[in-house]
């Protein structure tokens, strides 16, 4: 087992940074920090204090376990005990997340014995509780769903909210990114639209893990100037960081072994040496996979529940019971999917295994940080899969280490999501004629939806006249309007909508037969009704996944920006795609074998997005055959890539290679955004093509593989042989530009 480890990073342990209590801290806040043995504050969390009570929005960037409730907590509490009229709205990107902080927060102000009321807002608040918390809750917990489609359009409920409201709090704030992150950026727009109306003027106060960009992000979802505090006060234990590869069981292809079955192997070792362990995995069906393989050691043991899976569908009662069996020690060993990635209080761990990479930087030190969280010394141990990025970072440990955390971005100009957006605030409130929304000059927009029969302009203002109600029509994970409904009938008598998607999206990913991953759980499309925009879905368990083929007419709109090279340019721009789903394959699990295919028969989508496009001069001597493997090797290793220099989803972007385009002529690789209007990913593209490219060259290079193989230029049916290839046209297009060495 030693020679499948690749490096040994170790971290040093680091003290604490305190600070004493601030002369203003009411006593009973003291006194119930001195219950939980707290004396002093670490630095952040008091210049966190100084700075909110000096009414300053803030952003607080510090690792996990390192008391960032306490950044928000102090300064609310403190102005409701100095004005019990004082209120608050945390917000935090999922219910179980809330439900966490709510009990914690509870503690602190029983502790406090002061008269302070908390609530939860979401779906499962009962009707009864909702009068309640809107009329007297001192701090509000919520979500951004919620507060957009539940709390926003009914603000005439919440006068008390509003016109009180002190602080806003918005956790986890790097997990509001994407198209997730554009929505919520006009959430809060229309937030503080509803907020001037009712004569208040918040703090933010935002936290997050690290990111490139806190401050930026925090600005842009926002729209207002905020502090950072970065400067870490907690301490923290050693840490042993573990890059560990599995054994290459089939040299000629590539194939390594499951990492999963290394993970259960890993995992088994120290149970068996009774270390308390989290294990990392990225699907529901491998945490149940891992833990179905790990119970088989308590088998013979009665009632043990030493060994304990944790994921979205248990019940938040099981849930919480897990949560207390992992802070008391009663279980030793938790699988999970990202699920507790995020701030849910569970103690101390001693150890922490990631299968394969979570997908970013930020998400991957979020995992780590869960084992030694209470400063004793902790073991990571990163086991890589048999992709592209995982043996990439296995074999450049030092991309994980020593590189910032990604860039974390939004894009609230997108023309669909305002528009959106500028309809749900119209029904919140009628715009004036004069009005700006947030930084945007709107009034042509307003005038649009005036001849869409939307809006009726009166002397001074723009009021809603629809009949509909335009929150619950507007998905904050999409930006389609236009979605396709995913409805689960695995069980025909209880039917019911697991999620939506959009209809571009649903092309390759909801067509008939295709398999569907919610939440980790497998389903199999069973029938597409494209005219009702209804997908009918059936959990199965099945060991592959589904890839489709798109073809795809690419049409030049518009070219923003250029750079032009010795034997090539890179552009941005708008395109208009016209895709039609041809085929699928399925594709077997850790393998990428291909073990079928089949026709997909679905009409063409339209669809007008941003791009950044690579076009160069045709190499001397090259077929178009020739041109056209190397291409599609190149393509699918650019796209593996793009995800660790722009903050995103492998399936928030197309890479798409044309060996002569219709608008340069020249070969050309286009990476276009998957989303209608685009959410910024290609223009972030525009600038790191030099940087892209160079990593893709250096990655397929150093592939221990022959000939090709899923590590380095895709599956190896479609690859086989093509590595050269591949290398020489990457090799290509390293040119020499004013003296400098430059990837076009």
């Amino acid at each position: 087992m030693r020679e499948r480890i690749v490096h040994w990073h170790t971290i040093d342990e680091k003290e604490a940074t305190l600070s004493d209590f601030p002369t203003d801290l009411h006593p009973s806040i003291q006194q119930a920090l001195k219950e939980r043995g707290i004396n002093q504050l670490y630095s952040h969390q008091r210049q966190a204090y100084d700075t909110a009570r000096s009414g300053q929005s803030f952003t607080a960037i510090t690792p996990t376990a390192s008391g960032k409730s306490l950044c928000y907590h102090l300064p609310v509490l403190q102005s409701i005990v100095e004005d019990s009229s004082s209120r608050a709205l945390y917000l935090f990107p999922t219910k179980a997340l809330a439900q966490d902080q709510k009990s914690d927060l509870n503690l602190l102000i029983e502790q406090m014995n002061q008269d302070i009321l908390s609530y939860t807002y979401d779906g499962d608040t009962s009707p009864a509780i909702r009068t309640k918390v809107r009329k007297a809750g001192h701090i509000v917990l919520t979500n951004p769903d919620m507060l957009h489609s539940g709390i926003l359009p009914h603000h005439t409920k919440w006068v008390s909210l509003f016109e009180n409201l002190k602080y806003i709090v918005v956790d986890e704030l790097h997990t509001y990114k994407g198209v997730f992150g554009s929505h919520v950026a006009h959430v809060l727009r229309r937030l503080k639209r509803i907020c001037h109306y009712y004569g208040s003027n918040p703090v933010f106060i935002c936290t997050s893990a690290t990111i490139a960009n806190p401050k930026e992000l925090a600005e842009s979802l926002t729209n207002e100037t905020h502090q950072l505090i970065d400067q870490n006060g907690a301490p923290s234990g050693k840490k042993n960081f573990i890059f560990y590869n599995p054994p290459i069981v089939h040299p000629t292809f590539g194939v390594r072994r499951s990492a999963i079955l290394e993970v259960r192997d890993l995992s088994k070792r120290l149970y068996n040496e009774g270390i308390q362990t989290i294990v990392f995995a990225k699907s529901r069906v491998r945490v149940e996979m891992l833990v179905t393989y790990l119970k088989e050691l308590t088998k013979k043991k009665i009632h043990d529940e030493s060994i304990r899976g944790y994921r979205g569908g248990y019940l938040p009662s099981e849930r919480r019971l897990i949560e207390k069996g992992l802070r008391d020690g009663t279980i030793r060993t938790v699988v999970s999917t990202n699920a507790l990635e995020l701030g849910v209080d569970i103690g101390q761990l001693q150890a922490c295994i990631m299968t394969g990479y979570p997908g970013n930087i930020a998400s991957a030190w979020q995992q780590a940080g869960r084992a030694g969280r209470r400063q004793d010394e902790a073991l990571i141990v990163y086991v890589a899969q048999s992709t592209a990025l995982d043996q990439y970072i296995v074999n450049n440990p030092a991309f994980l280490l020593g590189q910032s955390p990604e860039e974390a971005r939004i894009y609230p100009d997108n023309l669909i999501i305002l528009m959106d957006h500028l309809k749900c605030a119209s029904f919140e409130l009628p715009f004036k004629t004069t009005e700006q929304y947030g930084e945007f000059e709107i009034q042509e927009l307003l005038a649009y939806l005036e001849a869409e029969g939307i809006l009726v302009r009166t002397s001074d203002k723009w009021h809603w006249m629809s009949d509909r109600f335009p929150a619950h029509e507007i998905s904050l994970r999409s930006a389609s309007q236009e979605n396709v409904i995913i409805i689960d009938q695995t069980i025909p008598a209880a039917t019911k909508v697991i999620g939506e998607m959009d209809r571009y999206s649903a092309m390759t990913l909801l067509h008939e037969e295709a398999i569907y991953l919610h939440q980790g759980i497998q389903f199999q499309v069973e029938k597409l009704d494209w005219e009702e925009k209804k997908a009918f879905v059936r959990e199965v368990d099945v060991d592959y996944f589904t890839d489709a083929n798109l073809a795809v007419e690419l049409k030049v709109m518009s070219e923003d920006q250029t750079k032009t090279f010795e034997n090539g340019s890179v552009f941005y721009g708008d395109v208009s795609i016209l895709a039609m789903a041809t085929m699928f394959k399925k594709i077997r699990f850790d393998t990428h074998d291909n073990i079928g295919s089949g026709p997909i028969q679905l009409p063409p989508e339209e669809l007008h997005t941003s791009s950044s496009w690579l076009s160069f001069d045709r190499p001397n001597g090259w077929t178009d055959a020739m041109l056209t493997d190397a291409m599609t090797g190149t393509a699918t290793s650019i796209a593996s890539f793009i995800p660790l220099f722009v903050q995103c989803d492998r399936r928030d972007i197309h890479v798409v290679p044309q060996v002569k385009s219709i608008h340069a002529e020249q070969p050309t690789f286009f990476v276009y955004d998957s989303y209608p209007g685009g959410i910024g990913i290609s223009e972030r593209v525009f600038e790191v093509w030099p940087e892209l490219l160079a990593y893709v060259e250096r990655h397929v290079k150093s592939c221990p593989c022959d000939q090709g193989c899923p590590a380095c230029i895709g599956p190896q049916e479609a690859t086989i042989g093509l590595k050269d290839e591949v290398l020489k046209l990457l090799v290509y297009l390293q040119i020499e530009t004013k003296g400098e060495s430059y990837v076009i």
